[in-house]
Parts: structure tokens; sequence; C-alpha cells
């Protein structure tokens, strides 16, 4: 406990016997309860988190292969549960890959009031990302830049797990509207934007070894990059029809809007009856949204709360 504040720890661990008692047995003293999360491992996950002896409380939950987004929803809601507000739910991976003594300094935040969501950022930690590799370096990059025009702020590293959320903001979130797979991060970072909570960053160490990942690339661009397109518009859409709707709101829509108006003006039919681009199409488009970003920031520091 701190300040009052009771700590929960959610570890979504999947086959990772390997690992799963060094997570525990790490845990700051200030964790009031552990929630390993069994998600359809078929290795000795389980038995070792049970066996595994800490001074901290453990529970053991089995949601059975629903994904890493539904294992984590799972250990929140355990905490809504077994907890009386004020308390604090903080994310650890099963797999070591987070430094337990970045816990505190994730938690501080939340129990201070300064933020009502605080996500680790291992690009601002003195080591950087340490021993990523290139292709996930490249890849954070590369979703930073989508999460933060579809959160409307500043977000980077993303797919950073390790987070501690807030009570007060569990206990308003739709559990029946989640993501249940990997993206889940960039999934709250939106909804939390489109809800009005405050997103803290902090930096927290990248630890990495040479484990596989269990990710297809493709295939994980595919789907996160739809899902961040569409709660991009779902956000923007809520504000547009919702009761504190801001001029600078309206102002991103309607140069968004341009901006789509100006990349359909610039299509022309060729004589060769193929579709061709005017020069300064993308320009014109680009800066169009550029200004429907800006905009949007100033829109969603309007919104908080």
């Amino acid at each position: 406990m701190q300040q009052g504040w009771k700590v929960g720890v959610v570890i979504p661990a999947r086959n990772e016997e390997a690992h799963i008692a060094t997570v525990l047995e790490t845990l700051p003293k200030s964790v009031d309860l552990a929630v390993v999360v069994n998600d359809g491992s078929t290795d000795n996950t389980e038995r070792i988190a049970e066996t595994t002896k800490i001074t901290t409380e453990i529970a053991i939950l089995n949601t059975g292969g629903i994904g890493v987004g539904g294992a984590i929803d799972a250990g929140h809601n355990y905490l809504i549960d077994r907890f009386k507000v004020p308390f604090v739910s903080v994310i650890m991976a099963g797999d070591g890959q987070m430094n337990p003594n970045d816990l505190n300094s994730l938690v501080d935040p939340v129990i201070n009031g300064q933020f009502d969501h605080v996500k680790g950022d291992r690009s601002k930690h003195n080591k950087g990302y340490n021993q990523m590799p290139l292709i996930r370096k490249l890849a954070s990059v590369i979703l930073s830049f989508f999460t933060t025009l579809a959160a409307g702020q500043r977000i980077r590293d993303p797919q950073c797990g390790f987070t501690a959320t807030s009570h007060l903001v569990l206990k308003e979130w739709n559990w029946n509207r989640s993501w249940n797979g990997y993206g889940y991060p960039n999934f709250w970072l939106i909804n939390l934007a489109q809800q009005g909570w405050r997103i803290g960053h902090v930096p927290v160490e990248s630890i990495y070894r040479k484990e596989n990942s269990g990710i297809k690339p493709l295939g994980f661009f595919i789907r996160v990059g739809t899902m961040m397109a569409i709660e991009h518009h779902r956000r923007n859409i809520s504000w547009l029809l919702g009761r504190n709707t801001s001029v600078y709101t309206f102002c991103a829509f309607i140069s968004y809007i341009l901006g789509w108006v100006g990349m359909v003006g610039g299509f022309s039919i060729s004589k060769q009856v193929f579709w061709s681009i005017e020069p300064t199409t993308f320009l014109v488009t680009g800066l169009l949204w550029t200004i429907a970003h800006i905009f949007d920031r100033m829109a969603t520091v309007a919104q908080h709360r």
C-alpha cells in the first residue's frame, strides 16, 4: 500500500515457465496483490506461479487463450472486485522484460493525482531501447506516429505495456467493448484520450534477451492499423456529437474533410483513361491534414477532465 492506495499487479502469462518465478520474486514490497493470468499456457507456468514463495499475495486466473488484451481485462476486473478504492492497477508482462524497480515511478503520478493512466516509455530511458531488435525499433517508430494521430496527442513507444491505471478509469471503462489481442495498448491509449483521461509517460528500462516473438508482423499491422483507423474516426465523431464539443474539434473536422476534398479533386482522368494525380495534391492534402492534427491535439487538451 502507498499513501492509502492499494497496489495490484496484473501479470498476463502464456508459456512463461522460465520467467514467471523471477517476475513474482522481484516485485516491490509495496505491491499488495499479484494477479497471474494464465492465458492458455501448455507448460508449467501456472504450477510455478502457485508454488512461488513471496510475501505478496498471489492470485491465479485462467482465461484459456483469449489473447493478451483479454487476459489483462480479466486481471483488471479481478482487482475491481477485490479492492476498495482507492487503488492502482499495474500491468507487468510475465516474460521478465519489465524492470520491477520502475514500478513505483509509474504508480506515484497516479497516486499523486497528476495522471489517470501512466505508461512506460523505453525510448526515454538512459539506456534507450537497449537490446531491442532493429525490426521492433522500426515498428515502434511507425506505430508511435500512427498512434499519435489516432489519439490526438504525442505518444512515444506505444507498444510498451508497462502501465499503471487509476481505479477511477477502471470503474468507468466499458468492459463490453475492448480489444483482446496484441494492439491493446494502442486501443487503450486512443480511448483514454477520447474519454478525456490524463495520460502520463515515464522512462522505463527495456530488457531483451533472445526470446522469439509470437507476433506475425503483416497480420499485426493489418489488424491493429485497421483498429486504430476505426478508433480514430470514432473518437472524433463522438466529440462532434458530444455536449462538450470545442471549436478545435470543428476546426479539425473541417480541415480533415478539406484534405479529402483536395485529394479527390487532385485526381483526373488522363487521355489514356488511367488515374493520375496532380503534383500539388499531396502537398495541399498533407498541409490540411497537418492542420487538422494540430487542432485535434488542442481539442484533446480541451477534453481533459
